[in-house]
């Protein structure tokens, strides 16, 4: 039995084959909180009879089914790669790097057709017992990561999945030995591409990729589940940049609204060699949108400057994350 609260519940993941067909988890996770649960839309007749005045319970009806929300963790050093895929779009094989046990995902940004999870979740029951709920036809709509002075690096997902499914044998799960990315790894630079210099007095940093889709894809003859969402708009792509004012680059980027390439990375502990553990994130073209430094009293001189990412047309954003996966 485990233990009756969140402490014993647990959250693994699988690449489907076919849109919401039920894939067993090839990877558990370690989570912080999660909301992804079925939603369902009930029409009730309004017919009138006589002498009747509520209306019949038999004649309620569950129109369509579909499965919505977020799940939260801290970034670590294995079993990453399956959501990054699922929010970039490339379908990615790990590369080995030399002749090490480090091994490369480069997660390009390209349409996410065909890339769908099933998400399955252990849910205790006080008792002990775990109940299984298998979010099928999962795909991600959207992330957002985020790191502070002090702080882990953190992801949050937007989930939409086709249907909530709780037949499965609820996997058992395992997890393999791994740090999280933190503020102490963390380095930001920018510049021209591919030839960026360090940002000094960065605090905070925080990225988003939006993944607009249709997802509103319900078709007569489909049991009132919704088919694949397909994308419906342009990708976009924002964040921020929180620092002390220690120089004028990116006030003057604001002013003159040129572009700059960003690199936002994290280098942790030594796989082998001199290969280390990475995520990293690079926007060919960011535009700093607002602000421009303000002085609000005697204290030093802090600034959160907003910004659009945009492409550059040539490179495409990308994340790129070294582990020692061998798969995703």
């Amino acid at each position: 039995m485990a233990i009756g609260s969140g402490l014993g519940s647990q959250l693994g993941i699988a690449a489907e084959s076919t849109y919401g067909t039920f894939a067993a988890p090839t990877r558990f996770l370690e989570f912080t909180q999660e909301s992804i649960k079925e939603k369902k839309t009930t029409a009730q007749s309004q017919g009138m009879a006589s002498g009747r005045l509520v209306a019949l319970s038999s004649r309620r009806v569950v129109t369509q089914r579909e499965v919505q929300g977020s799940l939260e963790m801290e970034v670590t050093t294995k079993s990453m790669g399956l959501l990054l895929q699922a929010l970039m779009g490339t379908s990615v094989t790990p590369v080995q790097q030399a002749t090490t046990t480090a091994y490369l995902q480069t997660h390009t940004l390209a349409d996410t057709a065909g890339k769908s999870l099933t998400i399955q979740k252990g849910v205790p029951l006080t008792t002990g017992t775990v109940e299984d709920y298998s979010a099928l036809g999962c795909k991600i709509t959207s992330a957002e990561f985020s790191c502070e002075v002090g702080g882990m690096l953190t992801a949050s997902f937007e989930v939409d999945g086709k249907k909530m499914d709780t037949s499965q044998v609820l996997a058992a799960p395992s997890y393999p030995l791994m740090a999280p990315f933190h503020f102490g790894q963390m380095a930001v630079r920018t510049g021209a591409y591919g030839a960026e210099t360090v940002l000094d007095g960065i605090r905070k940093v925080s990225v988003k990729v939006e993944r607009p889709q249709a997802v509103d894809r319900f078709y007569a003859g489909a049991s009132g589940y919704k088919a694949e969402p397909i994308s419906n708009d342009l990708v976009k792509i924002s964040g921020s940049l929180e620092g002390d004012f220690v120089a004028t680059t990116l006030a003057n980027l604001f002013i003159s609204d040129a572009p700059t390439s960003l690199v936002w990375e994290f280098t942790g502990d030594v796989i082998e060699g001199a290969q280390n553990y990475v995520f990293r994130t690079s926007i060919p073209a960011i535009h700093i949108d607002d602000e421009p430094p303000s002085v609000s009293g005697p204290e030093v001189v802090r600034t959160t400057f907003q910004f659009t990412g945009l492409f550059d047309g040539t490179n495409a954003t990308k994340i790129e994350y070294v582990s020692t996966d061998t798969t995703l």
